[in-house]
């Protein structure tokens, strides 16, 4: 009997759900059922207008790959903890959480059924995706990176040893101590990656590689090494 290996994950700068970053959604894809779970709950606080947006472009995404679209929209942990919503992630080949805040996404979501269903989905062999907030949110601290004085939440803990900079390429230029405050947080052991917007950072079975038309950077105190489309990132 074959052993049930975790799909990829993919961590992304920016882009979901658009044409851009399609390639990156069909290679997750691959070989997977084609049925595309789609999690706009970081874009909550928004407001419905907001939701239905996201909900839209994941329709029209999966339109483009062929695949069956699967909005599961929590609002709230209690729609978080419905068995109901939770049950919609059964049989995904790919769960993409979406933009927004990510610490509401991971606050939300932390210990809810919801958060159960995906992780349980990602073990049995779907693929795993987040952008931005979503990126941040599978690690294990999320920080609200434009209000530096606000406690950071717990993540997902799905690649608990990195640390997620999104759309790296604007913050850097726009924050630009950002980078020396997530370095002065890491503990030993944890890798800090700043990764591009359009970009995304897929590991599979360990091996991290960059996809997408920018890179993805290794962050030290000693200096930024980026990783463009195609290498191998040791992280």
């Amino acid at each position: 009997m074959s052993q049930v290996v975790a799909g990829p994950v993919a961590l992304v700068g920016s882009g979901e759900y658009l044409p851009v970053m399609a390639d990156v959604e069909h290679l997750l894809l691959q070989g997977r059922p084609p049925r595309y779970v789609q999690i706009p709950t970081a874009a909550a606080p928004e407001g419905e207008e907001s939701l239905e947006h996201w909900v839209q472009l994941g329709r029209a995404q999966a339109a483009r790959l062929g695949v069956e679209a699967v909005p599961v929209v929590a609002r709230d942990r209690t729609e978080a903890d419905d068995p109901a919503l939770a049950a919609l992630v059964e049989g995904a080949g790919l769960v993409y959480l979406a933009g927004g805040s990510p610490t509401y996404l991971a606050s939300t979501l932390r210990g809810t059924r919801l958060a159960a269903a995906i992780r349980a989905a990602w073990q049995g062999g779907a693929a795993l995706a987040g952008c931005s907030a979503g990126a941040m949110a599978l690690t294990s601290w999320v920080p609200d990176i434009r209000h530096p004085d606000r406690k950071p939440e717990p993540g997902l803990g799905v690649v608990p040893q990195l640390r997620v900079i999104p759309h790296f390429d604007r913050f850097a230029q726009w924050l630009p101590d950002l980078v020396g405050r997530y370095l002065a947080a890491a503990p030993v052991g944890v890798t800090v990656v700043g990764i591009d917007e359009d970009t995304a950072l897929v590991g599979d079975a360990g091996h991290w590689t960059v996809h997408g038309r920018q890179r993805v950077w290794v962050l030290t105190p000693d200096g930024r090494t980026p990783y463009g489309a195609g290498e191998a990132v040791p992280v």
